[in-house]
Parts: C-alpha cells; structure tokens; sequence
C-alpha cells in the first residue's frame, strides 16, 4: 500500500481532494518504516547479523502495523476464555443503505454495534431460547473482498451464559447457539427503529446522489422492514485455543493486506479476491483496476476518529469484568480444557516472530543497539504531504 500512495498518490490528492482524516492515513503509510520516521539499528545475538528498523507509523489503518497490536490484544483477553464453545455471528445491513452509512460513519456504525449487541442479548436472555447472560465481543469491517462498501459486524459469543439469578451457568445445545431467523427478526426491528429516531432528529445527513432520498426515507425504511435481513451463525470453534488462534489472524484487519496486491504499473492496481456471493468462497480471482479508484476503495475504510470498532458486551463488559468471569468459572466444570498462559503466550510469540527472530539464522533474535533519529539516512523513501 505505501508503494501504491507514494506512486499515485500526490495526483490523487490533486484530482479527489480527499478529507483531512484520509490525508492523513495516506501520509502515516507513505510514512511507515521509513527514515522520516526515525528507526534504530538491530543486531542478531546468534550469528551478528545487523539490519536497520525504521519506526512504524501505528495507524489502525495500515496493513504493517497490525501485528503488534494484535498480539497485544490478544495478551490480554487470555484472561476473558471460558471452556465452552464460542459461537461466530455476523450482521449484515441491506446493500440500500451502504452508502447512507458512509455519509454517516459515527451514527450508522454505532446503530450497527450497538443493534446486534442488544439482539444477542435480548434472545440470549429470553426463556424461550438460553434465558442466560452471554458474553460477546464486536468486531466491525466495513468492506467487502472487493474493497467497496460493506458495513457488517463479526461476534465472537460465548456458548451458553449466567443464570438471570447469577446461580448457575446455562449452556446452550452443542452446536447451536440461537436461531439466526429470530436473531434477524429483532436486528431489524431494532435498527430500522434507531435509524428512524436518527432521522427525526435531523442526524442524518443526505449529499450528492442521495439528496432526494430526505424526502423518501421513511418509505425505504418500510420497504426494508418487509424484507429478510442476513444473519449468519457459522460453526463453533473446537475449543478456547481456536478462538485465540482465530482472534490472531482476524480482529485488527484493514480493508487489504499486502500478501493479496499483485501488480502494479503506471494506471492499474492488480489483487485477489474471493467472490463470495459466487458460493466458491475458497476459489481466489483476480481484480484490476484504475490505481485512482483503488485508492478511492482503500480510503472508503477510514474510521472516524476516535472510533471504536472492537467492543465487549454482556459478560465481557468493563464493568465488574473480571468479578463475573470467576463466578463463571466456579460455575464450569473442566477449567483445564483453557489454554494455558504459555500456549497464549506462543501464539503471541508466533505472531511477533517475523518481527523477533533473526531472518538470516532463524534462530537468534534481533536486539536493538541504537537509535537512529528521524530522517537520518538519504535516499529513504519520500513522505508526500497534502
């Protein structure tokens, strides 16, 4: 990605005259791991190797400073697991009002998170279904594989909760958590509802091509609530480490990695994809396209700032956290099925790995032994302003 910015980017910026906060993603990439951003020097304690480590730039956006984060991340939920299945839930909002949600990012994502947060609770704690308090955590993507506009949230939820009377836990019935055609039912009923008080209240915002949409806004909402709504409840994970070693490759995601770019000229961007909607999910294909519009895709991405697009709800909740996850754990039979603190902590260690060990011996690790101010070697690549 910080290729493709520094080579397309400076006519980018003077034909699309992109926000101040894509600007600025834009320039943290085209930044990363550069001398603009300082560095240090590294030697391997195995086989003195040396090599220079320019400073990463930490943008959430950036597809090379995922993986400390994650692994950080990941550290400290080894104290959240539970030995009992986890279940995987997506929430999917109709295509009609992605780019509605585009041009309200705060409004839209928080009714997106804060919607599937209350369905799962609501169905979770009903008599008919569970009648326990679940845990879960959120994630949000907002694209699609072919980097368009596609909000959707991923739960984590755990299988089974806390008794409404805290006495004992409920699991759910192996394999299955909560039917998705109720789950869709109430997801619905509750966005379509926020999304109507938003509007009411003037929150809304309507430019360009969705101007004339003000003034049939209230029809598309009752078009939509006459229509089934996609939920998706994948498979349980095998067991707690899965869920770690799931969690290791999938929460901090951007819109594109750089293992799917292919090829790069002076017009186009080349990546794979998988078409999804093809029903061959495993096949990947090939995309080309204009290097202007790839940039256009990427930049669709960029959160608000300040957002948070991972949160924990119900058992996983801040509050009294800790306290209600050993009540749980008193409650649970075969404590001994959560992975140990060494086996998070190799999971961790396998994520920093690239970033540790030595790529010449493979088997010292790299130990910092200077420091290297910003912008001290000649010839890095540019950092392009706005």
């Amino acid at each position: 990605m910080a290729d493709i910015f520094r080579r397309h980017g400076p006519a980018y910026r003077q034909r699309r005259r992109p926000p101040l906060q894509q600007l600025r993603v834009m320039r943290a990439i085209e930044a990363c791991r550069t001398a603009e951003l300082g560095g240090h020097v590294e030697r391997c304690g195995h086989c003195e190797y040396q090599r220079i480590s320019y400073n990463s730039c930490r943008n959430r956006h950036c597809p090379k400073c995922q993986n400390t984060a994650r692994a950080k991340w990941i550290e400290r939920r080894k104290g959240e697991l539970l030995p009992v299945e986890y279940f995987h839930v997506v929430f999917t909002i109709p295509q009609q009002l992605n780019r509605l949600a585009l041009q309200n990012q705060p409004i839209v994502y928080n009714i997106l998170l804060a919607a599937s947060a209350k369905t799962l609770e609501t169905i979770a704690a009903d008599p008919q279904h569970l009648g326990a308090r679940v845990g879960f955590f959120s994630v949000l993507h907002t694209w699609g594989q072919n980097l368009l506009d596609h909000p959707h949230v991923h739960c984590i939820v755990t299988g089974g909760g806390l008794s409404l009377d805290k006495a004992s836990w409920i699991s759910c019935r192996p394999g299955f958590f909560l039917p998705v055609r109720v789950l869709s039912q109430l997801f619905r009923r509750l966005f379509l509802e926020a999304l109507e008080v938003a509007f009411s209240l003037g929150k809304l915002h309507f430019y360009g091509d969705l101007s004339g949409l003000r003034d049939s806004f209230l029809e598309l909402l009752t078009e939509l609530g006459q229509r089934d709504w996609v939920v998706y409840a994948k498979p349980p994970f095998g067991g707690p480490q899965q869920v770690i070693d799931y969690l290791g490759r999938y929460t901090h995601r951007v819109g594109i990695s750089n293992q799917r770019l292919r090829a790069m000229d002076d017009d186009h961007v080349t990546f794979d994809y998988k078409d999804y909607r093809s029903g061959d999910s495993y096949k990947s294909r090939r995309m080309q396209l204009p290097a202007e519009e790839f940039i256009r895709r990427f930049l669709l991405h960029t959160l608000p700032p300040g957002f948070q697009r991972i949160r924990h709800y119900g058992l996983l909740a801040s509050r009294n956290k800790k306290r209600t996850l050993q009540l749980c754990r008193t409650l649970l039979p075969a404590a001994d099925l959560l992975p140990s603190a060494a086996q998070i902590s190799a999971c961790v260690r396998e994520v920093l790995s690239c970033a540790v060990l030595c790529p010449r011996c493979g088997v010292g690790q790299m130990i910092r032994i200077s420091i290297l101010a910003a912008s001290f070697y000649p010839g890095a690549p540019p950092c392009n302003s706005s």
